[in-house]
Parts: C-alpha cells; sequence; structure tokens
C-alpha cells in the first residue's frame, strides 16, 4: 500500500477506532521482550481467529432454538440501592462492586480502582451496530464518585469505551494500561501525565496502591487491520492490607500458577468465565477453567473469592447466556471455593459471612435440559477442603477438580 493511500486512510479513521502508537511507544513495543516477528506475543501460543468451519459456526450461532437461549426471557435485575452502600467505607477495608460484563469498581484499603469501565450502550465502534447491553448499568458514571485509578485490561470494545474514557477524563483519575493502549487514550484527550503504560511484569505505585501488569494470553485490536502493536494483561493490585487480581480477557495457560506465587494469594480474583466457545478456546476460559486458574493463582488452594466477570451484560458468543453462571456454580462446589455471585451493581466484602451467592438470573433464563446446576452453601463446600488445599467432591459430581489441578 502506497504511503500517501495508507495515510488517506488513516485520515479517515473515526475516533472511536483509536489510534495506533507510535514515536516513542512505537519504538519501546518495539524493545519489549513480549514483541517479536512485527506482533506482541502470547505467554503460550494461542489462535487468536476463530478455528473450525465458518458455515458450521453460522449454523450454531443463528439456530433459533439456541438463539433463544442467549439472551435473557425479561428484565435482568440491577442492585438500585449502589449509591447508598458506596457512600459507607467498607468495614473490612475490601469492597467489590461488579458493574456488569468485566466492569468492577474495587475499593481497596481506602483507595478505588475501576476496572475495564464501559458504560456505552454498545461494545462498538458504532452506535447503532454492535453487540448492546442486556441491563443498564447500575449507576451513573458521575456518581461513582472519586476514582484513584483506571484499569484498563486491553483495547477490544467490550473492556475500552471511547465515550467512558472521554466521561472521565475531566476528573484526576490516572489510567493505568498496557503497553501500547496509550495512543488510543491519548487521541481522546487523556494527558500524557495521568498515563501509566506498562510491559508485562512491570508495576507503578498510584496513590499507596501497587498495580502490576501481568501476562494474559489473548490478542487485541480496534479494526479489521489489527496488527498486535498493543498489548492485552491482566493485573494485580496490591494495597497496604489486600491484593486482588483481574484477569481482564485470557485463555487458559500455565503463568496463573507463576501470577499467584509473585502477587498471591489474593483475597478476591476475578476471571473472566463467559463468551468462550470452541470455535475459539485458546483466548477466553470456560467456567471450569477460570475456576482452575483461581486455584493456580491461589496456590493450588481454593482461598479468597472468586467473582465470575465478562458475562450476563453482552452477547458475544454462541453459549447460553446463563451459562457462566451455572457453569461457576458446578465448578466452584466441585473445587470448595467461594463464590461472588452478586446482581449487577451489589457491592459485597470478600471477608463477609454474606457474600452473595444466589442465582439470581434463574428468574430470566431459560432452564438448561440438564437442569440448574446444584448449588451449595459455601459453609458446606468449605468443610470439603481438606487442609492440603484438596476439595472432595459433591455428591453426585465425580472427581474433584482439584485433585486435576496442578
Amino acid at each position: 500500500m502506497s504511503r500517501s493511500l495508507s495515510s488517506g486512510l488513516r485520515s479517515l479513521r473515526t475516533a472511536p477506532f483509536g489510534a495506533d502508537p507510535a514515536g516513542e511507544r512505537l519504538a519501546r513495543i518495539h524493545r519489549s521482550p513480549n514483541f517479536a516477528d512485527g506482533s506482541f506475543q502470547n505467554p503460550e501460543g494461542a489462535r487468536t481467529r476463530p478455528t473450525g468451519s465458518s458455515l458450521e459456526f453460522a449454523k450454531i450461532y443463528f439456530r433459533k432454538e439456541e438463539r433463544i437461549r442467549r439472551g435473557p426471557t425479561g428484565t435482568v435485575p440491577v442492585h438500585p440501592t449502589t449509591l447508598a452502600d458506596l457512600a459507607r467505607p467498607p468495614v473490612s477495608g475490601l469492597r467489590v462492586t461488579w458493574m456488569g460484563h468485566s466492569s468492577v469498581l474495587a475499593e481497596i484499603d481506602g483507595r478505588r480502582v475501576l476496572f475495564d469501565p464501559v458504560w456505552g450502550e454498545r461494545c462498538s465502534p458504532f452506535s447503532w451496530v454492535g453487540p448492546k447491553r442486556l441491563h443498564p448499568v447500575p449507576v451513573p458514571l458521575a456518581a461513582l464518585g472519586p476514582v484513584d485509578v483506571v484499569v484498563i485490561s486491553h483495547d477490544h470494545y467490550d473492556h475500552l469505551d471511547m465515550p467512558t474514557i472521554k466521561a472521565l477524563v475531566g476528573t484526576d483519575t490516572v489510567f493505568a494500561v498496557p503497553l501500547g493502549v496509550g495512543a488510543h487514550l491519548e487521541r481522546w484527550g487523556v494527558p500524557a501525565d495521568r498515563l501509566r503504560e506498562l510491559d508485562w511484569n512491570e508495576s507503578t505505585k498510584v496513590a499507596g496502591l501497587t498495580l502490576t501488569a501481568t501476562p494474559a494470553r489473548h490478542f487485541c485490536g480496534r479494526g479489521l487491520r489489527n496488527q498486535q502493536h498493543t498489548l492485552w494483561a491482566s493485573w494485580a493490585v496490591a494495597g497496604p492490607d489486600h491484593r486482588i487480581y483481574h484477569s481482564g480477557d485470557t485463555g487458559y495457560f500455565a503463568g496463573f500458577r507463576d501470577i499467584g506465587a509473585e502477587h498471591g494469594p489474593f483475597d478476591a480474583t476475578m476471571i473472566q468465565v463467559g463468551a468462550y466457545s470452541e470455535f475459539w478456546p485458546d483466548i477466553h476460559m470456560t467456567p471450569e477453567e477460570g475456576l482452575r486458574a483461581h486455584l493456580d493463582l491461589q496456590g493450588g488452594r481454593p482461598d479468597g473469592v472468586l467473582l465470575p466477570i465478562h458475562w450476563g451484560t453482552f452477547n458475544l458468543a454462541p453459549h447460553p447466556w446463563s451459562a457462566p453462571g451455572e457453569g461457576t456454580i458446578t465448578e466452584a462446589g466441585r473445587v470448595g471455593a467461594k463464590i461472588a455471585l452478586p446482581v449487577p451493581g451489589e457491592p459485597f466484602e470478600p471477608a463477609s459471612d454474606s457474600v452473595p451467592a444466589q442465582p439470581w438470573w434463574r428468574g430470566v433464563a431459560i432452564e438448561p435440559e440438564s437442569g440448574w446446576a446444584a448449588t451449595e452453601d459455601a459453609a458446606d463446600a468449605a468443610e470439603r477442603v481438606g487442609r492440603s488445599g484438596r476439595a472432595e467432591p459433591a455428591e453426585g459430581t465425580g472427581e474433584p477438580e482439584a485433585a486435576r489441578v496442578g
């Protein structure tokens, strides 16, 4: 492609598509140990494009009986008193509020961290087409109050939303992003001095918190011409008294053990368990893989609380809408892990004895042909966990997942 034609195409690139890294930012990318052969590389090889037959995928995706199951049957509940709840400081020093999909507000040791905030109606560069949210945002962005740092996992539209970022530019918040993603934010008005742009295993301190960009197994891109010039990451955040982990988007890989050994164990993990498919098995995790990652991060023990994310808000895969939640219940029961199942917008403290654990989605979902997953009281599940951290199987569940991990 000629320089003039290439320049002309870039000039037609509208703001939601962001910007390509250039100058010193691009030079830094080229120096990264994770950049080779013209693109960022995954910690383990991963197919970033759908595998298998496109025709077969289309048959599954557009089949009427399966299409009906991919969305809620009624109004998705959201927590109605978020503003009042957030006005009170957390008793334990750590409170987590899932806003839907991968957007999470974490209040940790007196500071506030907002992960992957998406307040837009669609995860798309266009306002008239693309996946539309299935429930409203639980609380207006402006009503959240001050946020110390906004953390972005990667530049896909369901994690990096231009209208949300532009709304946050007028605040004093700092933005922590993977290497290369800063180019998008600068185009949208974020000053360079409010950016913390990190390669994997690099850390930055913000308001007394240590934020580390940790590896993930995914990919990047906001257009058809994807050069893999922006990095994707998971994030470990450590305060004086608490540690939390946000997976972003990732396929399962052995590196979770290393992340846990270096930065864990965590009081809470926020792990992607939705939008998975056999057509892209390397870049998103199933609930079973998500629980396996949680155990790896916790040194092989079912400690802390797992919050399943990346589901319930947008229809992005062929699996039933309720499948990530149901699968998380099943797999947590196998390993005796404590999970949080809040209604979108419902704050909870991981150290509390009353972490929300009811399958709230069942009132607006089609029951699976195999029936709903068996629920188990968290205390009963914990009793099945021996001193070694291995869980005995719940009745009728077969081999314990913990016995198959590590």
